[in-house]
């Protein structure tokens, strides 16, 4: 049997910047266990499924190591896959994730493509000492989302300078850490770290957006922002703040297109 995939740079600008995804589109669901490891062997981020069923598609996210409740890039790059290689023929692509509902992706008449997902729910909490411990610098405030801790810092130096301690890292009961400040040039920066998912540093995290939409709407008291991951290969995203819902833009760049032999 073979099983065609597709990697693509999402949250980029140009080819080898934003995050890989690769994307394989299904006639049906392959064992749980088969989808684990063509994503360890993939070792992206995320590798995601779907499946076409009563209109619409049925998506999953993977690891290297687990599956995952909500990923944003590689949802933009299903969309996008979709879009120009299976023909979808309206602006807007209807899914449904069994782990997060309803999410949808618009193709935008400037080359965009934009995520519509449900808002993170959050609560502020205490600093646990970890946090200092781990990343060099105590946050201002903290916060615990459905998968997440959020950290706030004053400055996008602190950020960019932080070198986190990714064994102890990983002794964390959450999927990832977001830090987060000012941005210099745009409205808020970010890093985003994830061991416990086999994911040191994510270049571009869509769903952490989710978390962060919400925090700097309300702080900056405005709801179109602009935002930049601070990893190494970088993304720019365009998020707007609707309450129970956030749209996170960005671009896609495809980069190969292969066949896994199974």
């Amino acid at each position: 049997m073979k099983q065609k995939i597709y990697q693509v740079d999402a949250f980029a600008d140009q080819l080898f910047s934003g995050n890989p995804a690769a994307v394989c589109v299904l006639n049906s669901w392959l064992e749980e266990e088969t989808m684990q490891k063509i994503a360890m062997e993939n070792n992206l981020a995320e590798t995601a499924f779907l499946v076409k069923e009563d209109g619409r598609y049925l998506i999953r996210w993977f690891t290297p190591e687990l599956e995952v409740d909500l990923c944003g890039h590689a949802t933009l790059a299903s969309a996008y896959v979709l879009f120009n290689y299976y023909g979808h023929s309206t602006n807007i692509l209807e899914l449904y994730s069994p782990r997060s509902g309803r999410l949808s992706v618009t193709k935008e008449k400037d080359g965009y493509l934009t995520l519509d997902f449900p808002t993170d729910e959050m609560e502020e909490v205490t600093a646990l000492p970890i946090f200092k411990e781990t990343l060099g610098t105590e946050p201002v405030q903290s916060y615990k989302g459905k998968t997440d801790y959020l950290l706030i810092y004053n400055s996008q130096k602190e950020i960019e300078q932080m070198a986190p301690d990714f064994f102890l890292l990983d002794t964390i009961d959450a999927r990832g850490i977001i830090v987060s400040a000012p941005g210099d040039e745009v409205d808020f920066v970010s890093r985003f770290f994830a061991p416990q998912c086999g994911i040191s540093e994510d270049p571009v995290t869509g769903s952490a957006h989710t978390s962060l939409t919400p925090y700097w709407a309300k702080t900056l008291n405005k709801t179109k922002l602009v935002a930049k991951q601070l990893s190494a290969r970088g993304g720019t995203l365009k998020c707007e703040y609707l309450e129970e819902r956030v749209k996170i833009s960005g671009k896609v760049i495809p980069y190969l297109i292969g066949e896994i032999m199974l």
